[in-house]
């Protein structure tokens, strides 16, 4: 009898197991392109702001920030799917061209990346570096 309900449970783990696997495949998640490029954005934000990085480190880290997204805004821009969708993250990423396709903006301003992105917080180097730290 013992033996009976040990197979039984092996044969229910198995089964449920096999169905779990083949649920997983039809339930893959795909990332289209602009989100790629908004996630690899984020990371190269997150970059520029870490205040534990030394400048050394950053300016390799923005580097290869910097050529994945040159690489994804291109795919962006030439992404034929993205005319037929009108999704609220891709109108957004169209409305805001100089945030969604940093690189290239920087290059056109003949600006670092960060001052696009400051830039767009209505920000400037000029700015910032006239600032005083202190207590208010």
């Amino acid at each position: 009898m013992p033996q009976s309900i040990i197979k039984l449970c092996l044969h229910a783990t198995t089964a449920l197991a096999l169905i779990t696997a083949i649920c997983t495949v039809g339930q893959t998640v795909d990332a289209g392109t602009v989100e790629n490029l908004e996630r690899e954005r984020a990371i190269l934000i997150d970059t520029l702001r870490a205040a534990d990085l030394a400048a050394n480190e950053r300016a390799n880290q923005v580097e290869i920030s910097r050529n994945r997204l040159i690489d994804l805004e291109r795919m962006v821009l030439r992404d034929d799917s993205l005319n037929g969708r009108n999704t609220p993250t891709v109108r957004r990423a169209f409305a805001n061209y100089d945030l969604t396709f940093m690189v290239h903006a920087a290059s056109e301003q003949r600006v670092s990346l960060i001052d696009v992105w400051l830039g767009q917080l209505g920000l400037t180097t000029q700015s910032l570096m006239g600032t005083s730290h202190g207590r208010r």
